[in-house]
């Protein structure tokens, strides 16, 4: 989803909103008193400003008060990521599954990863973590989700032409050797970005968000 929202039964900004006084700021000063009367938000960021990376309906929620309203919108494809080498590009699937609104982010293989690059949307992001591809196969099995490969290698699908179910698992590998063998012999199909210039290859976190727009426009309301 765009920094736009949806109109149908989206709460609005919080009124009386103080906008930030230096201009290179990001986010809102303090909240003008009275402070409105609601649960949702944190009397820390009415007091302090609210320099969060987060769309203007969420100025000044609560981090719980915010997971909660996604988790009731969220929609129902989810973003896997192999982690056998500390890829990098894990922070750009987080950051990408947020801004899509994935119902969250599997990583297999290692637990670290660089979190600098998700700009901390890991707190408002479902990750689960599976340590072999069999471990989330099972899981995807279990739920009824079908398990879908990206990647570059012959024999793949343009995911702008292929079946792209809307309820889903689309599974990335690593920068460079790309889909593991384990992955590429468990995933029902795998799906590629169709490419146009010089280069092999673009990367997961790239990857991720055009794969994951595909989605949106097929399927998001």
């Amino acid at each position: 989803m765009d920094q736009s929202q949806e109109s149908s039964g989206d709460p609005p900004a919080v009124p009386g909103t103080a906008r930030a006084a230096a201009p290179d700021d990001v986010g809102v000063g303090p909240h003008p008193r009275p402070w409105p009367d609601d649960a949702r938000l944190d009397p820390a960021l009415l007091a302090e400003g609210d320099r969060r990376n987060v769309v203007d309906r969420y100025r000044y929620w609560r981090v719980e008060a915010v997971v909660a309203d996604l988790d009731a919108r969220r929609h129902p494809f989810h973003v896997a990521i192999e982690n056998w080498q500390h890829d990098l590009n894990i922070g750009a699937v987080v950051r990408n599954a947020n801004a899509f609104l994935a119902a969250a982010v599997h990583i297999v293989g290692r637990r670290r990863w660089n979190r600098r690059g998700a700009m901390v949307t890991d707190r408002y992001q479902h990750v689960r973590y599976h340590a072999t591809v069999d471990q989330l196969a099972a899981w995807a099995a279990a739920e009824g989700l079908p398990l879908l490969g990206v990647d570059n290698m012959a024999g793949a699908v343009a995911i702008d032409t292929a079946h792209l179910p809307r309820a889903c698992v689309m599974l990335f590998g690593q920068e460079g050797p790309g889909l593991s063998d384990a992955a590429r012999a468990t995933v029902s199909q795998v799906l590629t970005i169709r490419q146009f210039g010089s280069t092999r290859s673009i990367n997961a976190g790239v990857a991720s968000g055009i794969a994951m727009h595909e989605w949106i426009r097929r399927h998001a309301r």
